[in-house]
């Protein structure tokens, strides 16, 4: 009778075990089925920067660390627009707790305006500039993104010599970056201004090969007004822009074509406005 007792709890719970296996199997295949949202937990929200302090400590730099691993360990394959938001705010906090944290600059400039949040990475590399005064390399991913993203060749120009007065005298690459500076103001909306810029520049610089360089291009902007200004007159005596550049001399207009001391010359853009060549002419 024990016996029978034993068996038949044993084939009870056995068969227990069984329903309970089929149900588990059943909720797993059904979940498979049932659509499923990526989710980046360390990255879902931006604590109060009071909170990052307490957690830190009370020590600002250990708290940008914190924020800054955030950054660092977070994965932006699937990230959706929401959570880069969110991820410029940490690192706009983190700049904020220690603006001269390399790391948090460094993954801002190469992710965030990548993925809408410009401002925050323009933020980031703003308060690295002015904190790094050693580092030329924030005020020159700051260049980069306004020519890049806003088309700004003049506040461009700006950051860029700003980052190579960060660079040794003698280091060849603080006269690229000057050189680039000189010619990213020949697109620049102010002509005047253009000229006034790029004659301060050759004031200031120290190699003579490199002042009469600049100096030529102080030249070249020049002759590009004058030939504005005759364009001008021509619009208003034709009501039309030239066609042709020779158009432009004449009576009350150039006696001829200015010489370009770099050697590209001028040209016609589609709307007929004067613009320099950024490459010589083709034979």
């Amino acid at each position: 009778m024990g016996a029978r007792m034993i068996s038949r709890e044993t084939a009870a719970r056995w068969l227990l075990v069984l329903v309970l296996a089929a149900i588990f199997i059943a909720t797993v295949e059904r979940l498979k089925l049932q659509p499923r949202q990526t989710v980046s937990v360390e990255i879902q929200v931006a604590l109060p920067l009071f909170v990052q302090v307490l957690m830190g400590l009370g020590d600002r730099n250990l708290a940008a660390d914190f924020a800054t691993i955030r950054a660092l360990v977070v994965v932006t394959e699937k990230m959706r627009p929401e959570e880069y938001k969110v991820l410029g705010k940490v690192q706009s906090d983190a700049s904020w707790l220690n603006p001269a944290h390399e790391d948090n600059y460094y993954i801002a400039a190469h992710i965030l305006p990548w993925a809408g949040e410009y401002e925050a990475a323009q933020t980031v590399l703003a308060r690295a500039t002015h904190a790094r005064f050693f580092d030329y390399q924030p005020a020159f991913l700051y260049a980069f993104n306004l020519m890049h993203f806003k088309g700004d060749h003049v506040g461009a120009a700006e950051w860029l010599r700003a980052a190579a007065l960060k660079m040794p005298e003698d280091d060849e690459n603080r006269l690229i970056m000057q050189n680039l500076a000189a010619r990213w103001m020949d697109k620049a909306p102010n002509i005047d201004m253009a000229i006034s810029v790029v004659e301060a520049m050759a004031k200031q610089a120290k190699r003579k090969d490199f002042r009469a360089y600049l100096e030529m291009r102080v030249e070249r902007l020049r002759s590009l007004k004058s030939m504005r200004v005759a364009a001008a007159v021509f619009l208003e005596r034709h009501g039309r822009v030239p066609a042709r550049l020779d158009e432009l001399v004449g009576p009350d207009l150039l006696p001829s074509i200015p010489r370009d001391p770099i050697g590209f010359g001028f040209d016609l853009d589609k709307q007929g406005q004067v613009v320099l060549r950024t490459s010589p002419p083709k034979s």
